[in-house]
């Protein structure tokens, strides 16, 4: 009896900390620039704060920018749509990031974090 009930909290233990290191997937929508800037200022922005951080981005269309951050075994892959006067910046795919569909590897949402800091402190 006392067996049983140390697996059984054994594995809720398991199960409370796989779930922690999950969150739901970060997006930055329509993220206002403040001052209006040229597009071509505000890709060169984009593009210098993603590589600062690691960041490998690529034009991808017109007003559209990829961006894929290597980790380790981890592949992070994000969209990021801007215009003269806002960005967002979407997930688009990943690896190794335990994504199902609404949450994902919970250092995804610190890497957009900092990725969202450093483009608006290029855009101030």
């Amino acid at each position: 009896m006392i067996k049983r009930g140390l697996m059984l909290a054994v594995a809720c233990s398991v199960l409370v900390l796989a779930g922690c290191r999950t969150a739901p997937v970060m997006n930055v929508v329509d993220a206002p620039l403040g001052v209006t800037r040229s597009a071509q200022q505000v890709e060169q922005a984009i593009v210098s704060a993603g590589n600062s951080l690691g960041w490998q981005m690529r034009t991808s269309d017109p007003g559209r920018i990829e961006g894929m951050l290597l980790l380790r075994d981890h592949r992070a892959v994000v969209d990021i749509d801007y215009s003269p006067k806002t960005y967002s910046i979407r997930y688009k795919d990943s690896s190794n990031l335990h994504y199902d569909g609404g949450t994902i590897h919970k250092n995804y949402n610190g890497w957009i974090e900092n990725l969202d800091r450093a483009i608006r402190n290029r855009l101030t």
